[in-house]
């Protein structure tokens, strides 16, 4: 059994995401906690859960922020909410497999926000590209590696 817990910033989880953590949490035994302001299914196993919070900006963000703990990991895409998770001593990494760390995390804050202002002056448009293969893998890798330090697998 794992000490420590992983959180999924579920509103824009990618479904084939959450089925790969689904099989990881109880594979290990690790709790895995859904954050989403509108329900989503779950298996019925002990190890997962889902919370609903109220609708309304960055209130599953917050959340999540109250409730992690040093060496948690969290699945985010969202920068600004993974520099505060860093600050408290979690791991975060993207549904693309992504690690965002102390190293990388002001240059990627920094990025978004030119990012940002770039769309709002209509030079850029659109978003990420979809999920793909090599995104499922990378991110499989990444929880794998994650497991492998942080949590104790099932015997």
């Amino acid at each position: 059994m794992c000490d420590n817990k992983i959180w999924v910033d579920a509103d824009a989880c990618p479904k084939l995401i959450r089925e790969i953590l689904f099989r990881a949490a109880v594979r290990v035994e690790v709790p895995l906690i859904l954050v989403a302001n509108h329900v989503l299914p779950v298996p019925p196993t002990p190890w997962i859960t889902m919370t609903q919070v109220p609708s309304g900006f960055d209130v599953a963000d917050n959340y999540i922020v109250e409730q992690v703990a040093v060496d948690d990991l969290v699945i985010t895409s969202d920068i600004p909410l993974a520099a505060e998770l860093i600050e408290k001593g979690a791991h975060v990494i993207t549904s693309r497999g992504e690690a965002f760390t102390q190293q990388n995390i002001g240059q990627r804050l920094n990025m978004r926000d030119f990012m940002e202002t770039m769309r709002s002056s209509g030079d850029v448009h659109g978003g990420p590209a979809a999920l793909g293969p090599k995104d499922k893998q990378a991110f499989a890798n990444a929880l794998d590696r994650y497991i492998a330090q942080y949590g104790a697998r099932k015997s």
